[in-house]
């Protein structure tokens, strides 16, 4: 069989959204761009196609019409404390302060110039359980989701001439000489293929789809790794090009750090192996451990910080959890992430968003209880209990106890606000305090109220998302090697490069900062690049 070359000025391995937006940077800059991808062009966008779409920016028109005053210097305080970077994230550190100072125009005001608008509710997400996440709402929810942001900007990058994709076409390995990067090899369903190029980006992602890899690099932090695991990321996005960047001298750094989720259900229509959904969890809600005791003594609250959900839902017995509601609770506070899962957000019907928001998700809620199968429904707490401990199969669950639980928790609502003594009744009446969130919670009602509804329990566990460790690379995002000098030629963007820097965010990110760093790492590789070649 023959082998297909190629030559190219910048060839960029990945077409997702750091992928797209490098090429797009690179083409509006008058240079000639090969973007190779093993999926068909049909999944252009990669991840971002199924991502909500929220970014973490600071200093917007949306901000400031919802009277939030936020800053960079405020934005990189928060930054740095939730990320609790240790002397070696150098360049992770760094590439935080760039965020912090160029989130604004960089990011925000260039998705606004190419015709991408955001919702116009800022919503306040990881504030931290002691007020030590984001000080101010600053998660931004773009119009259309993921997808329309990855989608808008791919429409706009093949409408240049200079563009040329090899789609199914799996990168295997680098092509090195004299000291540089200068190509790649691999294979389609043609053949093999070499490539040549100039400048070599990598925007191939992480290695969350893995399970293998995941549970090669888990951080006891969490507890064990979980049998029970769910996967939320495509099985493609396996880091199989880590391997190769480090064969040409390049560093992967703390592929232990890793953003994932606590609230993961089964799919009840799942694609791949252990493909879960991950749950934007009710805050109102009952987190209970599996025989029916409250975690505590400090309760679980959605909302606050996915990083101690994460290690208190990996150290439970079973590794698993629940979360008790009634029908009222469900419909106004539950949603899943991703794109397909909020169709007024991903197709922009603002009027409809609106009503759902005022009278309740009950498409959602009914669709959950008809086909997940991690999601119960019953009449009465008893009967609640008796398809609880069916589905768990453990005899974890004591239903004395569970019923005790629930009595108790109901009991402090009916003294009423005045002699509320309860962590989560105090968090739910700060919520209800910002606007964006008092849409999305309810007022505080017991569980077991007469009018609330059927009662529901959903079996929560951790489900694998984001890499947040990866390729080291400095504030050009080329690619760094031992001696923290630049390998020629090569760069590396978006979740690969743990979204700049080998690890932006530190042990704990501020939510929304995935998205918004594909789009600053891959621009600014484009950006050293079209530097590089303008010097020669």
């Amino acid at each position: 069989m023959n082998t297909a070359h190629h030559h190219c000025e910048t060839l960029v391995i990945g077409a997702g959204l750091a992928g797209i937006s490098t090429a797009l940077e690179l083409l509006d800059s008058g240079r000639k761009v090969l973007l190779v991808d093993a999926a068909p062009r049909s999944h252009c966008g990669g991840q971002a196609n199924d991502a909500f779409g929220g970014m973490l920016l600071c200093g917007t028109p949306e901000q400031r019409r919802n009277k939030v005053q936020d800053s960079p210097e405020l934005l990189l305080e928060d930054w740095l404390r939730v990320a609790a970077f240790e002397p070696d994230d150098l360049w992770g550190r760094r590439w935080a302060e760039i965020y912090a100072e160029r989130n604004k125009a960089d990011v925000y005001d260039w998705l606004r110039q190419r015709g991408i608008s955001f919702f116009p509710a800022v919503q306040w997400v990881e504030r931290g359980n002691f007020g030590d996440g984001n000080s101010l709402p600053r998660y931004h929810v773009a119009w259309g989701c993921g997808r329309g942001i990855a989608q808008t900007l791919a429409r706009q990058m093949f409408e240049h001439d200079r563009l040329s994709c090899l789609f199914e076409h799996r990168v295997l390995g680098l092509e090195r000489r004299n000291g540089a990067v200068v190509g790649c090899h691999g294979r389609s369903s043609t053949g093999d293929f070499l490539i040549e190029a100039e400048h070599v980006v990598v925007c191939s992602g992480g290695i969350n789809g893995d399970l293998g890899k995941v549970r090669q690099h888990w951080d006891p932090l969490y507890g064990p790794f979980p049998e029970n695991i769910l996967n939320g990321t495509d099985p493609r996005a396996d880091g199989a090009l880590h391997e190769q960047v480090q064969a040409v001298g390049g560093q992967v750094v703390k592929l232990g750090r890793m953003w994932n989720y606590a609230a993961g259900i089964a799919h009840p229509e799942p694609q791949y192996p252990q493909h879960g959904l991950s749950l934007i969890p009710s805050r109102s809600a009952l987190w209970l451990e599996p025989s029916g005791r409250r975690i505590g003594p400090q309760p679980l609250v959605g909302g606050f910080d996915t990083h101690d959900q994460c290690k208190r839902i990996g150290h439970l017995p079973g590794q698993y959890g629940w979360q008790l509601l009634n029908w009222r609770i469900a419909i106004k506070e539950m949603a899943i992430s991703g794109t397909d899962s909020n169709p007024h957000f991903r197709d922009r019907r603002m009027l409809r968003l609106l009503w759902q928001l005022a009278t309740g998700n009950r498409e959602l809620v009914r669709w959950m209880i008809d086909k997940c199968p991690d999601v119960l429904a019953a009449d009465s707490l008893p009967q609640l209990a008796e398809k609880m401990a069916m589905l768990a199969g453990d005899d974890r669950l004591d239903t004395n106890l569970l019923a005790a639980t629930v009595k108790r928790h109901d009991a402090g609502i009916r003294r009423g606000p005045a002699l509320y003594n309860d962590e989560q009744l105090r968090r739910l009446q700060q919520l209800r305090q910002w606007r964006g969130d008092r849409l999305r919670t309810c007022r505080i009602r017991p569980i077991l109220d007469s009018g609330g509804g059927p009662l529901i329990a959903i079996r929560t566990r951790l489900i694998s998302r984001k890499s947040m460790g990866g390729m080291l690379t400095d504030l050009h995002s080329r690619v760094l090697n031992e001696q923290n000098r630049p390998v020629a030629g090569l760069y590396a963007a978006g979740e690969a490069a743990g979204f700049g820097g080998g690890g932006i965010s530190g042990i704990r990110s501020l939510e929304g900062t995935f998205l918004s760093n594909c789009i600053l790492n891959g621009r600014r590789a484009a950006q050293a690049i079209v530097g590089y070649a303008s010097h020669r």
